[in-house]
């Protein structure tokens, strides 16, 4: 048995990291390696660094392209030293296209996502959401909720919707890349700092904040004067994250910012 208690004490997520204890220590009993559902980002953060701290536990996460910020995590057991490395299994992903018009309606991830769970579908069956502009979305989905899918229709806000399979060569192939950065800024206000290290006007970057598109370590914030602290991270809905790494005052009382952003 693992140690259930200390895992879990202060966890910030302590339902679905408890599942997850669940699944290892069946993963222990059988030797047989087991895909969780869907975790967001902060879920797979947790349990990464908690689970991943054990020694007889072997973790890998996937989201059908490298850089899904929702995805299954395998749980297998570590092997011992010189062992027949185990094949590596497939996340049981597929990719769905939403057709529908949305020109006058347009699409977004959130809209989408809300349509499905008030469909009556899981959370936990549906991975990241890339719009295609006015043409619908690719959605990444677990194979079960894909059958089922297909054979459905959904309405999102005033858009009827189809689905179909769609191609994995549609989704962006490239892992994650880093952009270094240095700006000077009047403040740490999080509407500057932000509208700098994506590029967005500030004006354009305290709307965003305001409509929740915006997220310090991944929790939602809605206050564009918020400043913000060395080492915070800031996550941009479909834009990646920035990170800012120092913070120097200048002698005319300005911050000199170094920026990490990846995308």
């Amino acid at each position: 048995m693992l140690p259930r208690r200390a895992l879990l004490e202060g966890a910030r997520h302590p339902d679905v990291l408890s599942a997850l204890i669940s699944q290892a220590e069946m993963v222990l009993r059988t030797y047989q390696p087991s895909w969780s559902g869907f975790l967001s980002a902060p879920e797979r953060e947790e349990a990464e660094a908690r689970l991943g701290e054990l020694e007889e536990l072997q973790l890998r996460s996937s989201g059908g392209f490298p850089q899904a910020e929702r995805r299954c995590l395998e749980i297998s057991r570590m092997l011992p030293a010189g062992s027949a490395a185990q094949d590596e299994s497939t996340a049981p992903l597929q990719l769905l296209a939403l057709n529908g018009n949305f020109l006058f309606d347009p699409a977004d991830p959130t809209s989408i996502r809300e349509a499905l769970l008030a469909a009556g579908h899981s959370g936990s069956a549906l991975g990241d959401v890339l719009v295609r502009g006015d043409r619908g979305a690719l959605l990444v989905t677990s194979q079960p909720l894909a059958a089922q899918l297909l054979e459905q229709t959904l309405q999102v806000r005033t858009v009827s919707c189809s689905f179909e399979p769609a191609d994995w060569s549609q989704l962006p192939a490239q892992g994650p890349r880093q952009k270094r950065l240095t700006t000077v800024e009047a403040s740490l206000r999080l509407d500057a700092v932000a509208s700098a290290g994506f590029g967005v006007s500030r004006s354009r970057m305290a709307e965003l904040i305001r409509l929740g598109k915006v997220r310090l370590d991944w929790q939602p914030v809605s206050s564009p004067s918020r400043e913000l602290k060395v080492g915070e991270r800031v996550q941009l809905e479909g834009r990646g994250e920035l990170v800012m790494e120092s913070a120097d005052l200048t002698k005319r009382e300005r911050w000199r910012l170094q920026l990490t952003r990846t995308l």
